[in-house]
């Protein structure tokens, strides 16, 4: 090849003293380019650890790295990769303008790995690249990784914890979110009070202060609690209005299927109708709630005061709403509707948490869109083979971090 061709690669790749494109070689049949890049003899380099410059090559070893397809065809980049002796950090490989060390791709190729894996599952990715998942993950792991480290929490003051199942609903991460910036900032495995002991220490050493964390939003679930009152002392808890909301639509579930024995032939196939927003039923749904509310039902009963729970949400002045909420379980407690009693009770050992909304107006609504992000990447991805790709992927997905290399 003439050596103006070879200056045209050089070019393209980005290449600057001591390095040079000494060799090309194209295979039409394997559909293959191989690049070779050298540098001459006499050459010096730079410490990777201290920048001291002026060193000379003590040794080399052969590389090869995948590098940005040429057209269709797949290409490599080859070099010898020299180590210098450093009179402070002894013997260093040199760093390469073109890939990161122990890496088998080039940074460009890394860098077009990380801005699709965020549109599509790692396994089709690898099928579209013709390498393995695994080299993927490791390109993934290791981009995310960095990012999470680099992040600065020291504004970070209002927090949101939520729980989403991972492989097959038999394991959970919690997803701990930055309210105001709106992004996820930290993810660990499991649901109990030692992942909010987790995020405090993560919180203190990435710029952010747990004792200034004002106000948390959460469910009610003893171990978020426990953990929160533990290691986030001067926040004040918000219990989520949707989690809430879904224990009230579990009593009601819980009415309708005992009824349902007895009564079959009217509550069959009415599940989702009961638990729906009136504005939110079809046609057919309507007409057919419209039929049973005539009916003495238990469940019927039940899905009344459902709605009214609602307007507690609605109203504006908290003293007000706060009243309303006990008229509301005051008529729950003369129902004779022990699900629903249950969940009166589950509101009176929460008290301060759940009117604690009408002050802090915070909510989990935004980790539960992240959730359903998150739950679409897993079905689009038919899962993740472990609980650690499956936190990569939250944090590419809803974290807004800046994961990948830097092109210079």
């Amino acid at each position: 090849m003439q050596a103006q061709d070879l200056l045209l690669f050089q070019a393209a790749l980005g290449l600057s003293d001591p390095w040079q494109v000494t060799g090309v070689e194209f295979d039409a049949e394997r559909k293959r380019l191989d690049l070779r890049v050298d540098f001459p003899r006499g050459a010096t380099f730079c410490c990777p650890e201290c920048d001291r410059g002026g060193l000379k090559a003590r040794d080399t070893e052969g590389k090869t790295w995948r590098h940005l397809d040429f057209f269709q065809h797949q290409a490599y980049l080859s070099a010898r990769v020299p180590r210098v002796e450093c009179p402070e950090h002894k013997v260093r490989q040199v760093a390469l303008p073109w890939a990161r060390e122990r890496s088998g791709f080039t940074l460009l190729f890394e860098a077009l790995i990380m801005a699709m894996v965020r549109e599509m599952p790692v396994a089709s990715l690898a099928g579209l690249i013709g390498e393995t998942d695994m080299r993927v993950w490791r390109v993934v792991h290791h981009y995310v990784d960095a990012a999470v480290e680099a992040q600065n929490l020291e504004g970070v003051k209002r927090v949101g914890i939520d729980e989403t199942s991972s492989r097959r609903g038999h394991e959970y991460v919690s997803v701990f979110a930055d309210l105001d910036q709106r992004r996820s900032v930290f993810v660990v495995e499991g649901r109990d009070h030692e992942t909010v002991q987790a995020f405090s220490l993560f919180l203190e050493t990435h710029g952010g202060d747990p004792g200034q964390v004002s106000d948390v939003c959460q469910d009610m679930s003893e171990a978020f609690l426990k953990g929160t009152l533990t290691h986030l002392p001067k926040a004040e808890i918000t219990f989520d209005r949707y989690h809430v909301k879904a224990h009230l639509s579990k009593a009601v579930d819980e009415i309708r299927r005992e009824e349902s024995k007895h009564h079959r032939e009217l509550l069959a196939n009415t599940r989702y109708m009961w638990l729906k927003r009136p504005a939110n039923l079809t046609d057919r749904q309507r007409d057919l709630l419209d039929e049973l509310l005539a009916q003495p039902l238990e469940t019927v009963r039940a899905y009344t005061l459902s709605p009214q729970f609602d307007s507690f949400y609605e109203i504006q002045d908290p003293d007000t709403a706060e009243e309303f909420l006990r008229r509301w379980i005051t008529e729950v407690d003369s129902s004779g509707l022990e699900p629903l009693q249950k969940f009166a009770r589950m509101l009176e050992d929460h008290w301060l948490g759940v009117i604690r909304w009408h002050h802090s107006r915070v909510s989990n609504g935004l980790l539960e869109g992240l959730n359903s992000l998150i739950q679409a990447a897993k079905r689009r991805a038919r899962g993740y083979r472990s609980n650690r790709n499956f936190i990569a992927m939250i944090y590419l997905i809803v974290g807004k971090l800046n994961a990948g290399p830097v092109i210079a």
